[in-house]
């Protein structure tokens, strides 16, 4: 699909959105060690779960409004609260007030608004471009966030240590212009007539109904195998602004990345932590085509249960070294990892579900990030009991046990299709 042929919704989003990630970028993957400094690990980690409840429960009822107000007034609202929010979190760190409470209240809110957001931001495009146009324009949108992966973290590392009032200031100022932009330039995409179809029924009935689609997975013992053992690699690639950023931040002081006679480029542990996170962005960016292709050339179980091991083998190394460059090769290990399957989840889900269920099944197949990004943080926890080491083997270990689930699931299911 040529840009020319892009709705003009389509394109007013991508580069707001595109900014808007950026800025996201900028301070999400260092609020685990802003937390982790002003609470402790274990105060850290119960309060990184709860706000993951939050958006969560606000993600459950995201679609539900959607469609019963329109896209675009849930679009324009997320991002009016998104702005009242930024002004909330630079008064919590503001020259006249420093309070990490408010500071989480704010973290929290943000991830609510965006819960709100995104569902309608998704079925947007839904609304607008053509099945067979629809993947490239996602895949567009997925580039444009794994940019901002890029330079978001680079920028961050250094500014949200030291121009923090000011870069939460311009995001008040930069997601109000973005909510007037909406506002004004965007069409709606859902008429009058489809949202009558969900007057009807309550934003409770609509939690009801999306937790209802989920009994689909006790019926399908395959499939709970499929959840099962996403949920366990989960604990690894959600560490990855969570346990790898503390540590970074932690066993680096001051290190040294290149020299050259007398020049040297010197890294904190938090511009390091951007580093490994910049890089992980830019090869998503680079290879995810190139990956995903060669991937299609090899069985899906092959594919699912080498991504394990890879995930295992990059998690382990990582927390095994204190060296900027193994930090790196780690992470290009951890980042071949989730480029293996990135191309294949969905389609492979697909061919799990009956026809007339793959709403239910994509639905419910959501629970390994739901579910895991609900326990992630309890790694923090852990690593005050244990030590770092203990704490990245066992990560491992559990992707290793996701490895064996998919071993246990593609066994069941090659004798599914044989009786069948």
């Amino acid at each position: 699909m040529k840009w020319r042929e892009w709705d003009r919704n389509l394109k007013i989003r991508l580069y707001g959105e595109g900014a808007i990630n950026i800025l996201f970028w900028m301070f999400f993957p260092f609020m685990t060690i802003y937390f982790e400094r002003s609470f402790g690990k274990d105060y850290a980690g119960l309060l990184l779960v709860l706000s993951q409840a939050f958006s969560v429960v606000a993600s459950l009822i995201g679609g539900y409004c959607a469609d019963r107000f329109g896209r675009k007034k849930m679009m324009v609202f997320a991002a009016i609260g998104e702005s009242v929010t930024f002004v909330l979190f630079a008064a919590a760190n503001s020259p006249w007030m420093d309070s990490p409470a408010l500071t989480f209240v704010s973290f929290s809110l943000l991830g609510v608004f965006g819960a709100f957001y995104w569902p309608a931001s998704h079925a947007m495009i839904a609304d607008v471009v053509s099945e067979k146009h629809r993947a490239d324009v996602f895949a567009v949108f997925y580039t444009s966030i794994n940019i901002a992966v890029v330079i978001g973290p680079v920028i961050g590392s250094v500014v949200f240590y030291t121009y923090r009032f000011e870069m939460l200031i311009a995001g008040a100022v930069i997601t109000a212009i973005l909510a007037g932009v909406l506002a004004y330039f965007l069409e709606e995409t859902i008429t009058v007539k489809e949202r009558v179809k969900e007057k009807g029924k309550g934003a409770i009935t609509a939690i009801w109904e999306e937790l209802s689609a989920y009994r689909v997975i006790a019926k399908d013992r395959t499939f709970l195998l499929f959840i099962v053992a996403g949920i366990f690699v989960a604990q690894t690639f959600m560490q990855l602004d969570l346990l790898i950023a503390v540590y970074t931040s932690e066993v680096i002081d001051k290190q040294k990345l290149f020299e050259i006679g007398n020049w040297s480029l010197t890294l904190t542990g938090e511009q390091a932590f951007g580093l490994v996170l910049a890089e992980n962005g830019l090869l998503v960016a680079l290879f995810t085509v190139i990956v995903t292709k060669w991937m299609n050339q090899f069985k899906e179980k092959r594919v699912f249960i080498l991504s394990c091991v890879f995930y295992a083998v990059g998690i382990t190394l990582y927390g095994l070294t204190q060296s900027i460059w193994i930090f790196l090769l780690a992470m290009a290990i951890f980042t071949f990892a989730e480029l293996m399957v990135v191309g294949i989840q969905e389609s492979f889900v697909s061919k799990l579900a009956p026809e007339d269920m793959r709403g239910q099944y994509f639905s419910a197949a959501s629970l390994r990030f739901t579910i895991g990004r609900l326990l992630a943080p309890v790694s923090l926890i852990v690593s005050n009991y244990l030590n770092y080491t203990m704490t990245f083997l066992l990560l491992g270990f559990f992707a290793m046990c996701g490895a064996l689930i998919y071993v246990w699931m593609f066994t069941r299911l090659d004798k599914r299709e044989g009786g069948a």
